[in-house]
Formats: structure tokens, sequence, C-alpha cells
């Protein structure tokens, strides 16, 4: 009986220096692990690069492929957020990624927490500037000066003279369909002309021209060949009858032909960046696109201008419009009138030849006399200012503004280079 007894007394001694010792150690080495970031136990996962002790998480506590999560690869935040290279980094971060010290405390907060049900801080994974990729750069954000960095915007030619040819062009006249001319018996067709190099990076604008009342686009290859040498892709209408049809059907056909893959314009235009101009009747037929097709930015009116004075107030206030006109020209009227409507309201300019011919009058068709810069001025002596106009408000280059906006400017109030006489122009609502 004693010994019976004897031996219950030391096994409950066994039991209480277990249940007061080891119990003791085995919580002091709990918060030892706690404290070393070894966060291999179970109960949180496994060694965890995403969530706290989350497999490959990203955002989930414990769990696995999450999004944004605390100590994840894809940490979504500023460059202060550091990416721990092991389970044993993820303790004493900076504020501005706080690791919680229980499944409690996994809400964030503050605005500068990061937490993974947030649509604010989580991002997509194929968000190339907020989600760091899951390999072995992710460990340092590389320079992005050693990555290809693709030019954006629109391509223009790398030369800057509008008053020259700056590449080399493709020009093609005679496509069909073409329209008959009974006047002057004759085929009217369009004209295709753009850079024979054709940018691997960016996208063309594009232009389209209109011929003036009677005439043949063929008279106009000096401009059409100017404008396609500084980088757009222009086509020049058969005829312009003022009301937008004709530019619309060709913008159209651009458009069949830049998702054509065996057209030599496939993936290279870029048809919401368009640009209209034209000489006198070419010139309401611009004037007609930009108000009525919405892939056409700006419009030019060389010697030209509505009859009534009432189309550039049509024009809505995010696009834009020019009028230029020669001091002799039979348009001069219908020039300033268009662009002095009080009900204008987009930006718009209006442009003046001066000087022409030593301020001498001539005779253009019987019983009529221009004198100095007359109808046909714009579209020959003048067309730089169509090249820098479009270069400005479809390439971008915003310094031009400059040259057109002000009181002292290249169209302002400058030379007309390699030609005699001056420019005098004017704008409003820029």
């Amino acid at each position: 009986m004693k010994s019976r007894a004897l031996k219950c007394l030391v096994l409950a001694s066994t039991l209480a220096l277990f249940n007061c010792g080891d119990a003791e150690n085995a919580l002091n080495d709990v918060a030892a692990a706690q404290q070393q970031g070894d966060l291999n136990n179970p109960e949180l996962g496994q060694e965890g690069q995403g969530g706290i002790g989350g497999q490959e998480g990203q955002g989930v506590v414990g769990g696995q492929e999450g999004q944004g999560g605390i100590g994840g690869q894809d940490i979504i935040g500023s460059s202060s957020a550091v990416v721990p290279e092991s389970s044993g980094d993820i303790l004493n971060q900076s504020s501005s990624a706080v690791v919680p010290e229980s499944s409690g405390d996994i809400n964030p907060a503050s605005s500068t927490s990061v937490g993974p049900q947030s649509s604010v801080t989580v991002g997509p994974r194929s968000s190339s500037s907020q989600v760091m990729p899951k390999s072995s750069s992710s460990e340092a954000v590389a320079s992005s000066s050693s990555e290809e960095v693709k030019p954006a915007g629109i391509f223009l030619a790398e030369g800057k003279e509008e008053e020259k040819d700056q590449m080399q062009i493709v020009y093609t006249e005679d496509i069909e369909p073409c329209i008959w001319d009974n006047d002057k018996k004759r085929n009217l067709c369009k004209i295709l002309a753009y850079p024979k190099q054709l940018s691997e990076t960016q996208k063309h604008a594009v232009v389209v021209w209109g011929p003036g009342g009677g005439s043949d686009p063929k008279e106009y290859r000096s401009i059409i060949s100017r404008l396609a040498s500084h980088g757009f892709v222009v086509v020049a209408i058969p005829e312009s009858p003022g009301n937008a049809n004709e530019g619309i059907e060709a913008l159209n056909w651009l458009d069949k032909k830049n998702k054509d893959q065996n057209d030599p314009l496939y993936n290279k235009l870029d048809m919401n960046t368009v640009g209209a101009s034209g000489h006198s009747m070419g010139g309401l037929e611009s004037e007609q696109m930009v108000i009525k097709d919405k892939r056409v930015l700006t419009a030019f009116l060389n010697n030209s201008g509505d009859w009534n004075g009432a189309g550039a107030n049509k024009v809505a206030t995010d696009r834009s419009i020019a009028i230029l006109y020669g001091e002799g020209g039979m348009e001069r009227g219908n020039a300033e009138n268009d662009y002095n409507n009080a009900g204008v309201k987009a930006p718009a300019c209006l442009i003046q030849m001066t000087g022409g011919r030593g301020n001498e009058c001539y005779e253009v068709s019987p019983g009529r006399k221009e004198c100095g810069y007359g109808h046909g001025s714009g579209s020959w002596d003048g067309m730089a200012a169509t090249v820098a106009w479009m270069r400005w408000h479809l390439g971008g280059e915003d310094f031009r503004k400059a040259d057109f906006v002000g009181s002292t400017g290249k169209y302002i109030d400058g030379n007309i280079i390699g030609k005699q006489g001056k420019w005098k122009g004017q704008c409003k609502n820029f």
C-alpha cells in the first residue's frame, strides 16, 4: 500500500514539473520564433513571402497567391516599401509597410497601411507600374535607362522646317473610283501620299485634302507632298462638295486600309488624329469635316470661309480651326466674316498674306482683278502655314503655339520665308 502511494507521489511530481517547466519553455520558444521571423508554424503557413506566412502569398494572411498583402512580393505602394528577401525580413519594416503581430491586426489603421481588401491599394497583377513581378528582378526595380522605351504620340519627321520637304514619300495618283468631270472632260481621282519609311513604333496622323471647285487634285501635288514628307498620311479627294461627304468617305476608305493586313498602311494610322485642309471649296469641305466628324481634330482653310460667316461658330470647343486668305483674294470677305462671328467659341486663327507682287493688281479672269496675294496664295506660296498648323495640332508640337498665338510670332507678324511679303495673324479662344 505504501509502495503504491509512493508511486503516485512520484508521478504527480513529474507532471507538475512538466506543466510548470516545459510549458514555460514552450511559450518562450514561440515568442523567440516570432521575434526571429520563423513563420514555419503550420498554423500560419509555409515559407511566407506574400501574406504573413503565406505560401507565395501576395496579400492573404496565411493564404496562397493573394495580391497586395503585407510582406508579399506584389506590394502595392510607394518605392519606399521594401520587398523582403526571406521570412526573416518581414519584421522591422518602415511605417509604409506595417506587419501585424496577430491576425487581429490585419486591417490597416490608416491609408498608409497596406491591406489586401482595399481597391485603392490592390492593383491587377498585369499592371507593371504597380505590381512587382515574381522573378529575381523583383528584389530591385530596374532602371528605366536599361529598358527599351517606345516613343509615344504621333510620328513626325525630325526636320522641323515647314518650308521644306523632309522625307522621301510614296505618291500615288489615279486611285479608283474616279469622278468624271464633264466640264473639262477628265477623271478626277483620289491621291494618296505618305512617308516611304513608315514608323515601326508610332502612329501616323492623317490629313484629308480638298481641291478647289473645278480643280483637279493633281494641281496640289506640292502641298500634298510637303505634308506627307513631314510624316502625315495624306488623302486628297477628287472633288469638294463643301458638305464633308467626300472627306468622310475618304476617311472611311483609309480606315479600311488601316485594318487590312495586306495593306502597306496596316495598323500604321491613328484614325482619331485627323486634320482636314483644302483650297477654296476644299476649305469649306474641311470646315464641315471638323464640324461633323469626331475623328477630325482641326481644320485649316486656305483662301476660304463660309459664305454666310456661319461655319466656324459651329466648331466644337475641343476642336480648332484656322482660316488663311490673301490680301486681294476673292475669299477675303468670307474669311473675315467667318472668323469674326461672335458665336465662334473654338480656338481659331485668322491669317492674312500681305505684300505679294509688290501690291500690284492683276487680272485673274475677265473682269476681275486681285491685288497682291490673291485667291490662289495659301496652297502654294503659303503652304508652310498649313504644315506648321498640322504639326502643332496633330503632332503635338506645342512650341508652335507661339508662332500663331500672341503679338509676336512667325505667322502673326513674320516674313513669308522664301517669298516676298509678311504674315499678319490673329487668334482667339486659346
